[in-house]
């Protein structure tokens, strides 16, 4: 849904049609979108158009850039150690 998203709005049909989920199904994972901050909805009449938030997306890049980075020292970290262990282990 956020792929399509990131291509404008659409309506919650336009965002079901392609998905092998109930209607139901995309509410609920709509409604778990917009309280996280990530989308807002909107409805006119008998249609609700859902569009991304662009400021909560940055925040979210920015949080996942981070963990990215702790995981990347830490596997850097393992990797070190591993080289260590092999290089001891070696006979001189």
């Amino acid at each position: 849904m956020l792929a399509r998203l990131s291509r404008g709005a659409a309506s919650v049909s336009e965002l079901a049609a392609p998905l092998d989920i109930s209607l139901p199904a995309v509410m609920q994972h709509l409604k778990a979108l917009e309280q996280s901050g990530l989308v807002r909805s909107e409805k006119k009449g008998r249609v609700r158009t859902v569009q991304l938030e662009p400021k909560a997306l940055s925040a979210a890049e920015a949080w996942i850039a981070g963990r990215r980075a702790e995981w990347e020292a830490r596997l850097d970290r393992f990797e070190a150690h591993l080289s260590t262990l092999k290089r001891d282990g070696e006979p001189q």
